[in-house]
């Protein structure tokens, strides 16, 4: 847990790209070595920005009906940890929505965090960015091809689309993935909390 500490810290006093953020930097992650579900998104938009708060917005809420859970233990740092694949708002793509993530987290944190923290008994992997770095070959095929093909990397890694209420037409176009994939997720979601739980309860009465 030190090492762990000490890591965050340099993560949060980051400046390795502050002359490219709009907004400056404002490192948003949640980690410790407990939780054993990870959430691999993409960086954080302006109202996350804004909070501090990880998926404080409208794909925070859907990305939470899809894990089925509530709010309260998305953001218990014991149970999920949230680990974008850049950790500050990027600003706004002249074309819509946001700019990808900046490359210099990755190249400068993912690995020594993931060497850090223990293996996880599911990672959310969401998007392509958080695809190509977490999927062996994700380069290889497009977002939706990953999606359809989550059963092959079940049950320690699921892919995902982003849950931005801008991907209504994808979800639509692609129903077997509510009907499917949704249905397995939260089953295994519910299955890792109760297995923390199980291990309070039994280190309580031991």
């Amino acid at each position: 847990m030190p090492k762990l500490n000490a890591l965050l810290q340099e993560i949060n006093g980051c400046r390795r790209c502050a002359e490219s953020l709009p907004l400056g930097p404002r490192p948003v992650v949640q980690c410790s070595m407990q939780a054993r579900i990870v959430v691999a998104g993409q960086a954080p938009g302006l109202k996350v920005h804004n909070t501090g708060i990880p998926f404080n917005d409208p794909s925070g809420n859907k990305l939470r009906a899809w894990m089925g859970i509530d709010r309260e233990t998305f953001y218990d740092s014991a149970k999920i940890n949230i680990v974008p694949m850049g950790f500050c708002y990027p600003g706004r793509d002249p074309r819509g929505g946001d700019l990808p993530p900046r490359p210099e987290c990755r190249e400068t944190w993912h690995d020594r965090l993931f060497a850090t923290l223990p293996r996880p008994g599911l990672t959310l992997v969401i998007g392509r960015y958080a695809q190509d770095y977490h999927l062996a070959g994700g380069k290889s095929r497009s977002v939706t091809e990953t999606v359809r093909a989550w059963r092959d990397f079940w049950p320690e890694i699921v892919p995902l689309p982003h849950p931005s209420p801008r991907n209504i037409g994808w979800l639509k176009r692609n129903p077997w993935f509510e009907d499917e994939v949704i249905p397995a997720l939260r089953r295994r979601i519910a299955e890792l909390l109760a297995y923390d739980i199980g291990l309070i309860a039994s280190s309580e009465s031991g």
